[in-house]
């Protein structure tokens, strides 16, 4: 059962790496220890899938595969896998303010090819068979999907040969065993982000911090999950895309948002139990305590786009399996910590599949300040079923929203959180996000959550992603060893004031 917490939203790219990118050593193990000293119990992350074309971590090669980006370096080091030499580039890397994925994705695959080149000489090698055996509903299939990529120059399945396409058995099997190095090379990255995740994830739990970990609706179209099992989704006869994802223009967007995923085919799943689905969120309660799942009000209806559109604009909504499916998630693995991520449109219909459901939905301060006090985003009039946040990653930062705000939002916003907190308004103008952090602890919500950004009171060149935008995105990385005493001191206040 969840209890009255709160935490940080920080996903693991952002961390203060060494070689180009967050990853799983020591910058992890040291964030953990200041959520620790901060009284903080959540950390709350994106997905972790390994990225591809726009470095999205809700657009995966794999609904199970990890990013080995993430991969500890450190740790090869240690086995003497790689030497200090063969990491002058990625330190290079590391120098630049942003995350550069391209030049990281070239240097990072060099370095792990030579790891895993001499580890086939080292005595824990036999672990991979017994871990591909362990993993066998999807890290075959998954392997030999990265090296045919790698074969055929990383373009979409879709463009392969027909016979790699339609998965014809005779050219896989022949396929396998000329691909065999490389396809061992993807078990190899699998087993050690995995085995370092799990490590890391207990020391953790140790320090009595539970991992949020995030699921996307969708999966990429360019995936091993739509190439196995096309029938799961809306393909026509030529293995292209009918129908896509996204949402309707709204007061963000005129035109929409085209996500671009080729939809699900729910007759289908269903008709399988929803097994794929039982596996998928299975696997996630393996890697973390409490699972965000992204995009809950698409499981009752979803915007459906022809594959031939250039916006989101002439989409309908389509019905999607509603209760039936976490009816069945709860029958065969028991009751699950889930939160909903219900924003946007929400009709009569979404509102029930989340109250039968009994998952906590979401809410965001940013969104508070545009009405007047009856905004359900507001603190005062957040239920106790609810995780509230600052902002997500597809927000502005808090500061970077107050400083944008139309005038008479600023003064709502000041005046409200004066109130609220029962400050002087000077306080409140003084330092807005900080005021904007206390008002979240001392709400009704189960949980409270802020960007690690809005504690550092950074703008939006911090941002993390602008939906429905292409480059630029994901980037933004911590390029220094911070000082956080005063941000330790002021989340263990807030944190003993407010009984979180």
């Amino acid at each position: 059962m969840l209890k009255r917490e709160s935490g940080i939203l920080l996903h693991i790219s952002s961390l203060n790496g060494r070689y180009g990118i967050g990853d799983f050593g020591k910058s992890a193990y040291e964030f953990v220890d200041m959520l620790k000293r901060s009284n903080q119990k959540l950390w709350q992350i994106l997905p972790l899938g390994i990225t591809g074309y726009g470095d999205s971590p809700y657009q995966s090669f794999s609904a199970f595969a990890g990013n080995p980006y993430f991969i500890d370096l450190d740790e090869f080091l240690e086995m003497g896998l790689i030497e200090d030499k063969d990491l002058v580039e990625l330190k290079k890397i590391n120098e630049e303010e942003k995350i550069n994925y391209e030049k990281l994705y070239i240097e990072r695959y060099k370095v792990l090819r030579k790891a895993y080149a001499n580890f086939k000489n080292k005595e824990e090698y036999q672990e991979l068979k017994k871990f591909e055996n362990k993993h066998s509903r999807w890290l075959s299939e998954y392997a030999l999907f990265m090296s045919l990529k790698n074969r055929f120059n990383g373009v979409s399945w879709q463009e392969w040969p027909r016979a790699f396409r339609v998965r014809d058995k005779n050219v896989l099997k022949s396929s396998k065993n000329e691909l065999n190095y490389d396809i061992e090379f993807y078990i190899f990255l699998e087993y050690f982000f995995r085995k370092q995740w799990k490590k890391l994830k207990n020391y953790a739990n140790r320090n009595n911090v539970k991992i949020i970990g995030d699921i996307p609706i969708f999966v990429s179209t360019d995936s091993v999950d739509t190439w196995i099992n096309p029938e799961m989704f809306q393909f026509d006869r030529k293995l292209k895309p009918r129908k896509v994802a996204g949402c309707p223009p709204d007061a963000f967007s005129v035109d929409g948002q085209l996500w671009g995923n080729v939809l699900y085919n729910w007759q289908v799943i269903k008709a399988t139990d929803y097994s794929w689905w039982i596996d998928r969120i299975k696997d996630c309660f393996n890697l973390y305590d409490v699972v965000r799942i992204d995009h809950f009000r698409g499981f009752d209806s979803y915007w459906s786009i022809s594959a031939q559109d250039k916006t989101a604009r002439n989409g309908k909504w389509e019905i999607g399996p509603g209760i039936d499916l976490f009816n069945v998630i709860k029958k065969k693995l028991g009751d699950l910590d889930i939160i909903a991520e219900d924003l946007g449109f929400l009709t009569p219909r979404v509102r029930k599949l989340l109250k039968a459901s009994g998952y906590p939905g979401m809410k965001i301060l940013q969104f508070g300040f545009g009405e007047n006090e009856n905004n359900e985003n507001l603190p005062s009039n957040i239920r106790k079923n609810t995780v509230v946040y600052t902002g997500t990653h597809d927000n502005q930062t808090f500061l970077g929203w107050y400083e944008s705000a139309p005038e008479d939002e600023q003064i709502f916003c000041c005046e409200y959180l004066s109130q609220y907190l029962e400050k002087k308004i000077e306080a409140v103008k003084n330092n807005p996000v900080y005021s904007a952090i206390e008002a979240l602890w001392k709400s009704q919500a189960i949980f409270s959550i802020v960007p690690f950004q809005d504690l550092l009171k950074l703008g939006n060149e911090s941002r993390m992603n602008i939906p429905s935008t292409l480059g630029g995105n994901w980037d933004w990385k911590i390029n220094e060893v911070l000082k956080t005493e005063n941000i330790e001191s002021f989340l263990q206040d807030i944190t003993q004031k407010y009984g979180r």
